[in-house]
């Protein structure tokens, strides 16, 4: 069985692979990081979405030999090593942006992605790189309340759906 070798979270990481495997099964299966959900299959539901080589990735499209010598960020590797929550994680704590949880991950990936692309987005922003990632709980209020209070900006005007 070939092998695929990448940095997860900041860790060297290597694992036999069949040619089919997604690298949300090698995340998952081989290596334990289950925060990267699986929602759909599809590629619709974005609660796979991780960091691969800066760029945010859903992980359920792309096959985990392509990600040979890459550095692939999790849920799991966002957080500080002492286990303080980056300023994505917080908001969202703070600001209520999950119920369930499941897509929690996704969306903070996919947020997070998003303030290193544009630090200082608008509501109108937020709701369209968002597009990818599906709650079926939250009605996305709380979550673009907590993306731009991870911005460092008001929340006070957010128009409510």
């Amino acid at each position: 069985m070939p092998q695929v070798s990448m940095t997860v979270n900041g860790k060297p990481a290597t694992g036999e692979i069949e040619g089919r495997t997604l690298l949300v099964e090698f995340l998952r299966e081989s290596l334990h990081l289950t925060g990267t959900h699986v929602g759909c299959d599809t590629s619709q539901c974005g609660a796979c979405v991780v960091h691969v080589d800066g760029r945010d990735v859903k992980a359920c499209t792309i096959f985990a030999a392509e990600c040979e010598g890459a550095e692939v960020t999790t849920i799991e590797g966002m957080a500080a090593d002492d286990g303080t929550l980056n300023k994505v994680q917080q908001a969202f704590q703070d600001h209520h942006g999950l119920q369930c949880g499941f897509c929690t991950p996704g969306m903070v990936m996919t947020a997070a992605a998003l303030l290193e692309k544009n630090p200082n987005p608008s509501e109108e922003e937020i709701r369209s790189y968002l597009q990818g990632n599906i709650c079926r709980c939250t009605g996305y209020h709380n979550i673009v309340k907590a993306i731009m209070a991870a911005a460092g900006q008001d929340t006070s005007k957010i128009a409510a759906e």
